[in-house]
C-alpha cells in the first residue's frame, strides 16, 4: 500500500508515543544496509530534581513533549558539606554496631565516609543477603531512635590494646598497629559500642534522619586490598540531611543508571570487553564504535598539526633497561606487566609513551633555537590491574593516552601551558564539555630539581592560568616529586566531575635521560619536559562521551547520522539514489527494510538514529524526504538537497544538531 506524506506523518506521531526514548537493544527482523562516507576533518555541586543535572526531570518522553521544571536538590559531597561528612560517619558506626548486635560474630575492620556515603568492612564469611541488610537497617533504626550520644574518650595504645583483644577483633589490633600518633582516640555509641576512631561525629544518634538513609548494596573486598588477604564483606550505604536528598540521589543514580556505558554499547553495538574469549580490561571496538573512534583520532590529529605539533609512533615494547632508566622498573612496577623475554634479553609492554618519546628526542641534535618541540602520539599502554578493580572503559588493562610531550625553554614555559590549556579548551568543547574545574598542585615535600626552577615553573602555571581568567584550586604540596601539574576535571550533563585532562612539568626524566640543548652561549643545558593528556586515554573519554549523551550522540559524531525507511519495493531505487548521494558527501546513511513503517521507526529510535527519513510515493515523485529527528520528533518534508545541506554543515562544524 502507498502512504502519502500525511499518513507518514501519523506513523511517525504513533511511534513516538509507543517507542521514543525506549532502551532496549534492537531485536528485529529488519533488514539495514549501511556505508559510511569519508570523516572530515568551576566546581559545582551535584544537582538533581531526579535528575539530569540541569534542573530537568530525567523522564521518558515522547520526542518535543515539554516537561515542567521540578525543584533543583543539591547534592552535596563529604568534602563540600562538613555536616554530611559527620552525618555519614557516625553512620557507618551505628551500621557496625548493628551489624554486631544482629550477628555478633561479624569482625569489624574499618568504616569511612566516602563521596556521597559510606561503608564499612566486616570479617564474616557467611556472607549477607538482602534480608539481612533489610535486619540491619531495622537495628539502625533502633538505635537512632533511642539516640545515644556520641562520646570521644582518649586511651593509651596499651588501653587501647587491652580492650580490642577483650572483644576479639584482630583486625582492629592491626589498625591500632598502623596509627603512629598518641594519644589514641576511640568514640562510644553511649555504652553500648566503641571504635577506634579520630572523629568527626555528630552530637548522637538522633541526629541522623531515618528517612534520610539506606543500605545501598554489600560486595567482597580483600583486607587491605591484598589479594593474598581474607575476603571481607563490603556494605555500602548513603546517607543525607533530608529525605527530599536522599530522593534525589536515588533519583540521580537511577539516571545515571540509564546512561551506563556499558549497557549503551552494548545496546548501539559499539564495543565488547571479552572477559571469557580474550581476558579482562581488553577493548574490542565493533565498527560502528570504531569509526567513531575514527572521527575522534582523525579530528584530534588533525588540530594538532595544525596547532604546531608533530605526530609521533612508537612500539608497544621496549628493553628492560629502558624502563630501568626511567625509573618505572622502581616506582612503578606493580602496574607494569612481568618482562618478557626475547634472545636473552628482557623486554616489556610499555606502560607510558614518555620513555618513547625521550628516545626520538636522543636521536637528535637541538640548539636553543630549535625548541619548543611538540610531539604527539596516539599511543596504546598496557598497565596491570586487578580484576576486581577493572570497570567497564573507565578502568582496563589496554587503553590509548592522547599523548603529547613538550620539551622548550624555561622562559617558554608560561606560553606553552597556555597553548595547551587553550588547545584543551577548544577540544573538550566540541565534544560538549563547557564547564571544568581546575586544579594547581604545587611542590611536595620531597622532590627533585632546585628552588629556583620549581619558583619559575609553578609561577608559569598560574600565570598561564590568569592569562586564561581560569579559577583554579591550589593542592599545596599536591604535585608530582619532579613538577608541578594542572589538573582539569570536566563536569557532565547530570553534574559528575570526571579528571579527564593533565599538564605536568617534569624537572626528572631530562636528568635521568640527560637530554640536551644548547644555549646562545653554545653550553649544554637540560629542557623543560612538559607531559600532556586530554582526554587522559580514548577509552575512558568515549566512557564518559557515552554516558554524558546517554548514547544520543551529536550528529557530527553519530555513527549512522540518517537512516532511510523505504515504505514499498517500488521507491527502492529513488531510495538507493539518496543514500549514494549522501554517502558521496561524507553522510553516513543506513537503508532498512523488511518490517512495518511503525516498527521500523520505533527501532531507529532505540538506536537513537538522529535522523529517520520516510520514503514514499509523494517522496519519490517530489525528491524529498519525510524526516524526523531523535531530539525533535516530526521536523516534516524536506528536499534531499536540504537534508543533505544540514548534515555536511554538522560534519565540517562539528554541529550536534540536525
Amino acid at each position: 500500500m502507498m502512504m502519502s506524506t500525511t499518513m507518514l506523518r501519523t506513523a511517525f506521531t504513533t511511534c513516538a508515543v509507543k517507542g521514543a526514548r525506549t532502551k532496549a537493544s534492537m531485536r528485529n527482523g529488519a533488514k539495514c544496509a549501511s556505508s559510511s562516507g569519508s570523516s572530515s576533518s568551576s566546581s559545582m555541586r551535584l544537582l538533581s530534581s531526579a535528575s539530569d543535572g540541569r534542573g530537568r526531570r530525567a523522564q521518558t518522553r515522547a520526542a518535543g513533549e515539554k516537561v515542567d521544571a521540578a525543584p533543583v536538590v543539591a547534592l552535596p559531597t563529604s568534602d563540600e558539606s562538613e555536616n554530611l561528612l559527620k552525618i555519614r560517619h557516625t553512620s557507618a558506626h551505628v551500621m557496625a554496631m548493628a551489624v554486631q548486635k544482629v550477628f555478633p560474630s561479624a569482625q569489624c575492620t574499618i568504616g569511612p565516609w566516602i563521596e556521597r556515603g559510606f561503608y564499612y568492612d566486616f570479617y564474616y564469611p557467611e556472607g549477607f543477603t538482602n534480608q539481612d541488610m533489610k535486619n540491619i537497617q531495622k537495628e539502625m533504626y533502633k538505635i537512632i531512635r533511642k539516640d545515644y550520644p556520641l562520646r570521644r574518650e582518649e586511651v593509651s595504645r596499651e588501653e587501647a590494646e587491652r580492650r580490642i583483644r577483650a572483644i576479639n577483633e584482630p583486625y582492629k589490633l592491626e589498625i591500632l598497629d598502623s596509627i603512629k600518633t598518641e594519644p589514641i582516640t576511640i568514640y562510644h555509641i553511649g555504652d553500648e559500642w566503641w571504635d577506634l576512631c579520630a572523629g568527626p561525629h555528630v552530637e548522637s544518634t538522633g541526629k541522623l534522619d531515618q528517612k534520610a538513609f539506606e543500605l545501598e548494596s554489600v560486595a567482597g573486598a580483600y583486607w587491605r586490598g591484598d589479594e593474598t588477604k581474607p575476603m571481607l564483606q563490603r556494605i555500602y550505604g548513603t546517607a543525607w540531611e533530608t529525605p527530599e536528598q536522599l530522593q534525589a540521589y536515588n533519583d540521580f543514580k537511577a539516571e545515571a543508571a540509564r546512561r551506563d556505558h556499558r549497557k549503551i554499547g552494548k545496546d548501539l553495538n559499539l564495543f565488547s570487553l571479552q572477559q571469557d574469549n580474550a581476558g579482562g580490561g581488553l577493548v574490542f571496538w565493533h565498527p560502528k564504535g570504531a569509526h567513531m573512534r575514527h572521527m575522534i583520532e582523525t579530528y584530534w590529529k588533525d588540530l594538532h598539526l595544525a596547532r604546531g605539533y608533530e605526530l609521533l609512533y612508537s612500539p608497544h615494547v621496549a628493553k628492560q633497561e629502558l624502563w630501568q632508566t626511567s625509573g618505572h622498573s622502581d616506582f612503578y612496577s606493580e602496574n607494569m606487566y612481568q618482562p618478557i623475554k626475547v634472545e636473552d634479553e628482557m623486554y616489556q609492554l610499555k606502560p607510558m609513551n614518555c620513555p618513547f618519546h625521550i628516545v626520538v628526542y636522543q636521536d637528535g641534535y637541538y640548539s636553543y633555537r630549535d625548541l619548543p618541540i611538540r610531539w604527539a602520539e596516539l599511543g596504546t599502554v598496557y598497565r596491570y590491574e586487578r580484576s576486581g578493580t577493572m570497570h567497564g572503559l573507565f578502568r582496563v588493562r589496554g587503553f590509548t593516552q592522547d599523548d603529547a610531550h613538550i620539551f622548550c625553554l624555561p622562559d617558554q614555559i608560561t606560553d606553552e601551558i597556555k597553548g595547551v590549556l587553550d588547545l584543551t579548551e577548544e577540544i573538550l568543547s566540541t565534544f560538549g564539555f563547557t564547564n571544568f574545574e581546575v586544579n594547581l598542585s604545587t611542590r611536595p615535600e620531597k622532590s627533585v630539581g632546585d628552588d629556583e626552577i620549581w619558583i619559575k615553573a609553578e609561577s608559569a602555571l598560574k600565570d598561564a592560568l590568569d592569562l586564561k581568567k581560569w579559577n583554579y584550586i591550589v593542592d599545596d604540596g599536591g604535585g608530582a616529586f619532579y613538577g608541578p601539574k594542572i589538573d582539569i576535571k570536566i563536569l557532565d550533563a547530570i553534574g559528575r566531575k570526571w579528571q579527564c585532562s593533565t599538564v605536568q612539568l617534569d624537572f626528572n626524566l631530562p636528568e635521568r635521560f640527560k637530554l640536551n640543548y644548547v644555549d646562545k652561549e653554545n653550553e649544554k643545558q637540560r629542557p623543560i619536559m612538559i607531559h600532556r593528556a586530554i582526554f587522559g586515554s580514548l577509552e575512558r573519554f568515549f566512557g564518559i562521551l557515552t554516558e554524558n549523551y546517554a548514547g544520543e550522540f551529536p550528529l557530527w559524531l553519530a555513527p549512522t547520522q540518517v537512516r532511510l525507511l523505504p515504505v514499498t519495493d517500488t521507491v527502492s531505487d529513488f531510495t538507493e539514489s539518496v543514500a549514494k548521494k549522501l554517502r558521496d558527501a561524507g553522510v553516513r546513511v543506513e537503508i532498512c527494510t523488511g518490517e512495518r513503517l511503525n516498527k521500523l521507526v520505533r527501532n531507529a529510535e532505540k538506536a537513537k538514529i538522529p535522523v529517520m527519513a520516510v520514503v514514499g510515493k509523494d517522496e519519490a515523485e517530489n525528491n524529498t524526504l519525510a524526516v524526523r529527528t531523535y531530539k525533535d520528533g516530526d521536523i516534516g518534508s524536506l528536499s534531499v538537497d536540504d537534508v543533505l545541506a544540514r548534515i555536511v554543515t554538522a560534519n565540517a562544524t562539528k554541529g550536534a544538531d540536525f
